[in-house]
């Protein structure tokens, strides 16, 4: 009996000193970082909007209908004067015209073909004749396109206090 307590206690002395080792799994992601330069207002591209997000709330505004919004986009256009407009397009055709606070700051007149995040409000106006053909003077249009604007035209416009120009 003294030999089966000694044994006993021997085997659940090593049961109890046992190393149990788990297996843990992690995963891990990588988050690509994207490096931007940062132009007026400091803001982030958290949030932002996708052009077909946008192209769907510029969609339900009407007329002088003004949100608050943040967007990504790629410039087709710039100012070419100074640089203090730019042009997004949507996906259904349509472009938004980018105008900043206040003049506030202006854009690099390279950037057609870059990302941005925009950081403002997203409003529906109509833009007179005389200032379509400064838009168009700015862009470096002909005098022939400049002439053959002849009427008022309702645009999606943004109005951005804040802009990320993605970094190559």
């Amino acid at each position: 009996m003294k030999k089966l307590l000694i044994v006993f206690g021997c085997v659940l002395a090593v049961v109890a000193c046992k190393n149990e080792t788990k297996k843990t799994e992690v995963n891990t992601v990588e988050k690509e970082t994207v490096k931007y330069t940062s132009i007026g207002k400091e803001i982030s591209d958290a949030n932002a909007k996708s052009v077909s997000e946008m192209t769907m709330a510029y969609k339900t505004m009407r007329l002088g209908d003004t949100i608050a919004a943040k967007m990504i986009g790629k410039v087709e256009e710039v100012c070419q004067s100074k640089g203090c407009w730019m042009k997004i397009n949507l996906e259904d055709g349509h472009q938004v015209m980018v105008k900043f606070k206040d003049y506030g700051f202006f854009m690099p007149k390279d950037i057609a073909g870059q990302n941005v995040v925009l950081n403002g409000k997203a409003y529906v106006n109509e833009v007179p004749i005389d200032e379509q053909r400064h838009y168009a003077e700015d862009a470096g249009k002909s005098a022939d396109e400049i002439a053959a604007i002849t009427e008022a035209n309702t645009t999606y416009s943004f109005e951005a206090d804040g802009v990320l120009l993605k970094g190559e």
